[in-house]
């Protein structure tokens, strides 16, 4: 006798896996490529170990771009939003050179895949705007989404520690597992917030990401 399995899938699994595939490190946004400032954290020697990257991971999760961008997307994430405002705005609050070209460079590449999928929506602006309008579609709660995101970003950024600091991959990962909690609080917090709660305290990281501008070797863009 001859069995045959049949496999259902729900709307909602669908639409998570989709937001999942568009945020993995396979996507073709160029991520591995920016560091984000940490590049230049680590070469002045403010970045040397787990624990000091932990650090720094939190803090811009909590008072950096992390927070920003959830705002941002968050706010894209919604019936009706004005995405030429949301992006205007996204260029605006990028603190230097690097930052823009990061967002912008990475919400084109975001865009121009999903346009090679066939998704007719897709449109080059800055990533957590691109992402934003993307996902509205998706159906999924806004807190789903951000933290996703939010997880995407504190997981590239761990990557480059591993790489650059250097850090062992079990250590990398329990700094990143360690971020769970903060990325879950952001993303509700951020799920209901707008564009009023934009704020940025993430000074050294700021200055951090212009001093890479003129860093003689480099292996990130940012």
């Amino acid at each position: 006798m001859t069995m045959t399995m049949h496999m259902t899938t729900t709307p909602d699994a669908t639409a998570l896996l989709s937001l999942v595939q568009w945020l993995s490190p396979a996507f073709p946004t160029g991520a591995f490529a920016y560091s984000h400032g940490l590049e230049q954290a680590v070469s002045v020697g403010d970045v040397a170990d787990a624990k000091a990257f932990g650090a720094w991971l939190s803090a811009i999760l909590d008072h950096g771009t992390g927070w920003n961008d959830a705002v941002l997307l968050a706010c894209a994430l919604r019936p009706g939003s004005d995405f030429d405002l949301l992006n205007q705005t996204a260029r605006a609050l990028a603190g230097s050179a690097e930052r823009l070209q990061e967002t912008t460079e990475q919400g084109a590449a975001f865009a121009m895949a999903r346009g090679q999928m066939g998704q007719a929506d897709a449109v080059a602006e800055a990533l957590p705007v691109a992402v934003g309008r993307a996902a509205g579609a998706l159906g999924l709660p806004a807190q789903t989404v951000i933290a996703v995101y939010l997880h995407a970003f504190a997981s590239n950024l761990t990557s480059a520690a591993v790489r650059f600091v250097p850090l062992g991959q079990a250590a990398g990962q329990k700094v990143l597992a360690a971020q769970h909690a903060r990325i879950a609080a952001l993303s509700q917090r951020a799920a209901g917030a707008t564009l009023d709660t934009l704020a940025s305290g993430a000074f050294r990281a700021e200055l951090h990401a212009m001093a890479h501008e003129t860093l003689d070797v480099r292996i990130f863009k940012t």
